[in-house]
């Protein structure tokens, strides 16, 4: 059976909706039956933002139902709209209105995601934690999660990539303080020590992602030229004769070795007399 695709809403992936009657009973629940999900792939939630969901909830109500699913030890937990729990208890309200759905883990886990990335609610790092999820725990490739929440399979590449950053520069795209393009922008750089001091560079300098890159592939330039080989130098054999050549003559002179016995040897002058000179000693 194919698999059911997140991209297009929670409709395609919820089951059908219970008849009127039983919808009716079931659509409120005190809000001390109602409790936080293990399926969220949010994690972090922005107080003033609550507060200003709270406020309007004090004054509208909670307009779009809590999807829950029933606990083994009663109540309910919350697969989707864990925000608008949380702002409902701040506005003081005693109960929410509830769609109860009978979903295992994986379904509800889908469900908590793409209701968050519709709504953009999640960060990138927590978009990426939860790709990495949905491959670790359930064995989904790049192309299955692409195709069950609607994106391109390099945008899911390009979200696990972000998994690679070191968490000081995990912690600075948590909180906004650089973009997801940045943090791919920091992989260029040749090591962690790197990638925590310009990420700390571009949030104090405002760089855009694009100067984030380029100080990035300077860093890995440098560095790479740093770790080549140095080819071998002269032997102490070939530097002597440098020397004497260079005191018969009375001009700079380097010699070349290209093989086995074989080379160049090369004389300077600054002028065509300086040229004639060395003509006449050579002839």
């Amino acid at each position: 059976m194919a698999r059911r695709r997140l991209g297009r809403g929670l409709d395609g992936l919820l089951p059908a909706a219970p008849p009127a009657s039983e919808r009716a009973q079931k659509n409120n629940a005190a809000i001390e039956d109602v409790h936080p999900g293990r399926m969220q792939p949010r994690g972090r939630m922005d107080a003033a933002a609550l507060a200003e969901l709270a406020a309007s909830i004090r004054e509208h109500g909670v307009l779009e139902p809590i999807l829950v699913r029933k606990r083994p030890s009663g109540g309910f937990e919350i697969i989707a709209g864990e925000r608008r729990w949380r702002a409902a208890q701040q506005a003081g309200l005693k109960d929410v209105p509830i769609f109860v759905h009978d979903l295992g883990d994986e379904a509800a886990f889908e469900a908590a995601l793409v209701e968050n990335l519709q709504r953009e609610d999640l960060n990138p790092m927590e978009t990426a934690r939860a790709f990495q999820r949905l491959v670790d725990d359930y064995g989904y490739t790049q192309e299955t999660i692409a195709t069950k929440v609607g994106k391109e399979r390099s945008t899911v590449a390009n979200a696990l990539r972000l998994l690679k950053l070191p968490k000081d520069v995990v912690d600075l795209i948590e909180t906004g303080d650089l973009s997801e393009g940045h943090g791919r922008a920091l992989l260029s750089a040749p090591n962690v020590s790197s990638m925590k001091k310009l990420a700390r560079t571009a949030v104090s300098k405002g760089w855009s992602v694009r100067e984030a890159e380029r100080q990035s592939r300077r860093l890995a330039r440098a560095d790479g030229a740093a770790a080549a080989p140095k080819k071998e130098g002269k032997s102490t054999n070939v530097r002597d004769l440098e020397n004497r050549l260079s005191r018969a003559l009375g001009s700079s002179t380097k010699i070349h070795e290209s093989g086995k016995e074989r080379g160049q040897v090369r004389i300077s002058y600054a002028s065509f007399d300086e040229l004639d000179r060395l003509i006449d000693k050579l002839t």
